[in-house]
């Protein structure tokens, strides 16, 4: 009998598909970028797969060590080192607390822009020593990876997964050359805003003036300033026919990390899943002191406040305004805030260097979340369906932001204006007005109701491409055509030639029947 059912059930296993154990070579970003990546690396180790984690060593977030996977260290600078970090978004602060004006416009975007400039060139300098280190490429070589799964911001893992053959999967929201769907989907500038300018899928005739001039000028940084950086690297390594940009674009799969629940409906393509909230997860148990102090908040509840771990530590003028707001509030109020302790904290409020944010979020006692906008907050909050007092700052906090307020779930407040009347009054309508909490809970349920979680629809497409070594019946091969045939301006202006052609034909034509009917009228009298 037992030899019956092992006859029966030893077909059956080999029928099925084996991508348990795979290598996969991962190539990150630092910074709130890996938070994400660490969740899928996570998953990944606990299915069985081999994983190898490329960082530099002055990485910030990313550990030398860990029970997940094995890291390989770059020596020197990747360009995102904790130091350089938090004095970058400093400066930006400090630029756009000088008040609202096209010069202020113009300082902050020329500080990006050097900044950028700055991180891409110690990124493509990181990618070129380990090109150099023959040793280090030879061990990559024979560790034989199945598969390349990188953030497109950081350029090492296209080139690598080019160089070696391997198939790509993309973590991203962002490349090195804007947002995801950009290098990938048909955008129409009609309805599809450009990040950075707050517009929404519904614009006015100035409105999409100004998203196809930010286009072209965003197009324009790219050709001259970033984009001779990454084609530098491509064109060393594989020569001047390959353009950077074109790498990109031949990813096998791009697991983006937001959903249309949150991103305004836009054109997309085959091979881009949507793994919006993927990281966000069920509530477990406070720590017993914080859960004592928000259930010491009663009815009225309780307020949370983060702005990440970059703006942890925020000017004192500042942090004063809003503790002195927080002070007149009935509810209790958690704040992550590693500076000073600001002089009008009052005694309902308190100060924390780490929260336990998710866990915070689904208590049912959470009345209100104050955030900055990163993507990893909001779509947290709308996990667990809380309401959002915003204070964007810095990068694509704007844009994230007014994505909930069009959705009616987010007020914000510049930071610019900020006092304590401004900020109290902002939380005051948030904790009041039930439609704030309502909306964000219906955007809920439209996010939970999927038929798979997100997290196991990232890791089935990345185990899919595994599988299948590639997934290029999904993927445009539009990336190979040049920029008149993707557009078709070949064919119209052949079409436009042709009846052009036709017009002069018919006219010449008609001229020449005219003349002999003139001809014959004519010659008739004589």
């Amino acid at each position: 009998m037992h030899s019956s059912i092992l006859f029966l059930i030893v077909p059956l296993i080999f029928t099925l598909p084996a991508v348990s154990g795979s290598k996969v070579l991962v190539f990150p970003m630092d910074g709130s970028h890996w938070v994400n990546m660490r969740v899928l690396i996570e998953e990944l180790h606990s299915r069985g797969h081999n994983v190898s984690v490329v960082r530099a060593s002055d990485s910030w977030y990313i550990k030398e060590t860990s029970p997940h996977y094995t890291s390989i260290t770059i020596n020197g600078t990747g360009g995102t080192d904790e130091e350089f970090l938090i004095s970058f978004v400093s400066r930006l602060l400090q630029i756009q607390r000088q008040g609202r004006s096209i010069w202020t416009r113009f300082e902050l975007e020329m500080e990006l822009m050097e900044k950028a400039i700055e991180m891409q060139v110690k990124e493509c300098e990181m990618v070129i020593r380990i090109f150099e280190d023959q040793r280090l490429m030879e061990s990559l070589r024979i560790a034989q990876y199945d598969m390349v799964l990188t953030d497109p911001v950081a350029a090492g893992g296209v080139i690598l997964a080019h160089y070696f053959g391997l198939p790509l999967v993309f973590n991203v929201r962002w490349t090195a050359m804007g947002e995801g769907h950009f290098a990938i989907a048909p955008s129409p500038l009609s309805y599809v805003p450009i990040p950075g300018q707050e517009l929404t899928d519904t614009m006015s005739f100035f409105q999409r003036m100004q998203n196809v001039l930010t286009h072209c000028i965003s197009w324009i940084q790219w050709e001259m300033y970033f984009g001779p950086h990454y084609n530098s690297l491509s064109h060393r390594y594989f020569g001047s026919e390959v353009d950077f940009f074109q790498l990109v674009q031949a990813a096998d799969m791009w697991l983006m990390r937001v959903d249309f629940v949150f991103e305004f409906p836009r054109p997309t393509m085959p091979n881009v899943i949507y793994m919006g909230g993927f990281q966000s997860k069920p509530a477990k148990p406070l720590p017993v002191d914080l859960e004592e102090f928000v259930q010491s908040s009663g009815e009225h509840g309780f307020i949370i406040m983060s702005l990440g771990t970059l703006f942890g530590k925020l000017p004192h003028d500042l942090a004063d305004e809003i503790a002195a707001a927080f002070a007149q509030l009935p509810q209790k109020v958690i704040w992550r805030h590693t500076g000073d302790r600001p002089a009008t904290l009052g005694n309902n409020t308190r100060l924390v260097t780490w929260m336990p944010q998710n866990d915070l979020l689904g208590h049912p006692k959470i009345r209100a979340f104050v955030a900055h906008g990163g993507t990893n907050g909001v779509l947290e909050a709308m996990y667990h369906g809380v309401p959002i007092v915003g204070l964007p700052l810095i990068f694509d906090q704007p844009d994230n932001l007014n994505r909930m307020r069009v959705k009616g779930a987010a007020k914000i407040v510049d930071i610019v204006t900020l006092d304590r009347n401004i900020f109290l009054q902002a939380l005051q309508e948030v904790l009041q007005e039930p439609s704030y909490r309502m909306n964000m809970q219906r955007l809920s349920r439209l996010h939970h109701d999927q038929p798979m979680k997100p997290l196991d629809l990232a890791l089935f497409w990345i185990e899919f491409v595994m599988r299948h070594k590639g997934a290029g019946h999904l993927r445009t091969e539009s990336y190979r055509m040049p920029w008149y045939v993707y557009h078709s301006v070949d064919v119209i202006g052949t079409l436009l030639a042709a009846m052009l052609f036709i017009l002069l034909i018919l006219i010449f034509l008609v001229r020449y029947l005219c003349c002999r009917v003139c001809s014959s009228r004519k010659m008739k009298p004589e």
